[in-house]
């Protein structure tokens, strides 16, 4: 009997026991089906600072000035005087043609000067002695008239001496090659022997000369703005330059142009902008954006574009729910957005895994991401 009763003991516990264990493990399958129905998101706190509107724009950087160094006569090149690269200072003797011809043909200008002078001094004594008889009635006016033929004819002599001289001498100085300004060698397009015609272009008929002088203290960039935008850009604004080659400098410049008319081909405005280049960072031929800030809110309630859907809507964590907010929205940039209406300072926007939410869906806040 006893036996019988420790035996029912066993079983009832048993069963107990079965029973406990399938509670427990559907307790423990709800929470897990719990925990994976919830969307794991990322948030970001809503708060207030200043946000700008900015148009970007990509160009090439030009040298501020350029120049294809050409002598204006031809002949053969005697000496280049410096190389690719260098630093020149205005002044400052680059190249030279060969002008020993020059030299001559300049002596003979100079002699020419010096027979034409003792003509004229001569003729001018002869009209002077004719002035006085003339007054005396000693000559006849046909004789007079004969001696003021000689003298302008002298004067004439003197003043194509004079010019052929001049001419000779600017062969000579146009022949010898100067910086018109300070810069840089850009290239070195000839070499010593070469023989340059400026008529046909410069050396061998191409274009290039004998050398290329740049001047990129300060840089210029164009670029083409469209109709929507132009209006918001004017002469005298700041504008910023950005260079993929030297990540995180930013350089500041003045919009020297806008165009009042339109590209005829591609129906965009010209805008010119120039940049202050000491240090020779920037550097002509490569590409930058230019960044124009055209107006900007200081204390605006501000959340990333990730988290704005269709433009009208933001999902905000509460709680353990994601709560669909409509929102009127202000200044926009490439990364930030004004909201005018819809949020509060404080609110959790959520900027990564929104899409696909729908109102009151369970989430699970991973991350409170820093912006």
């Amino acid at each position: 009997m006893k036996k019988s009763i420790v035996v029912k003991t066993l079983i009832s516990g048993m069963v107990l026991g079965a029973l406990f264990a399938c509670q427990g493990a559907k307790k423990e399958d709800t929470a897990k089906t719990k925990a994976y129905g919830a969307a794991p998101v990322k948030v970001v706190r809503v708060v207030r600072q200043k946000i700008s509107e900015k148009l970007t724009y990509t160009g090439t950087l030009e040298a501020w000035n350029k120049i294809n160094i050409t002598p204006e006569v031809g002949g053969k090149i005697a000496l280049i005087h410096v190389q690719e690269g260098d630093r020149v200072a205005k002044g400052q003797l680059l190249a030279e043609l060969e002008t020993e011809s020059i030299r001559l043909q300049l002596k003979q200008a100079q002699a020419g000067v010096a027979v034409a002078e003792a003509g004229y001094a001569d003729a001018f004594r002869n009209k002077e002695r004719m002035d006085r008889l003339i007054k005396e009635n000693a000559v006849s006016e046909m004789q007079r008239e004969k001696v003021q033929l000689a003298f302008d004819a002298a004067a004439a002599q003197l003043e194509q001496a004079r010019a052929g001289l001049n001419l000779a001498q600017h062969a000579l100085d146009v022949s010898i090659m100067k910086a018109p300004f300070a810069g840089v060698v850009a290239s070195r397009n000839a070499e010593v022997g070469d023989v340059i015609n400026p008529m046909m272009g410069g050396f061998g008929g191409g274009a290039g000369g004998v050398l290329t002088l740049m001047d990129y203290s300060k840089i210029k960039l164009a670029v083409a703005v469209s109709s929507e935008d132009i209006g918001r850009i004017r002469k005298g604004q700041e504008a910023v330059l950005k260079v993929g080659s030297l990540p995180g400098r930013e350089f500041r410049g003045t919009v020297r142009v806008v165009n009042q008319t339109a590209d005829p081909l591609n129906k965009k405005f010209g805008v010119e902008v120039v940049i202050d280049n000491p240090d020779a960072a920037l550097r002509p031929g490569t590409f930058g954006d230019l960044v124009f800030e055209v107006a900007s809110h200081e204390n605006a309630l501000i959340v990333p574009q990730i988290a704005v859907l269709e433009n009208s809507y933001v999902y905000v964590a509460e709680g353990n729910k994601a709560v669909k907010k409509n929102v009127v929205l202000g200044l926009q940039n490439t990364t930030m957005v004004e909201v005018l209406n819809g949020l509060a300072e404080g609110d959790l926007a959520i900027v990564e895994g929104n899409f696909g939410l729908e109102e009151g869906a369970a989430i699970e806040v991973l991350k409170e991401v820093k912006k």
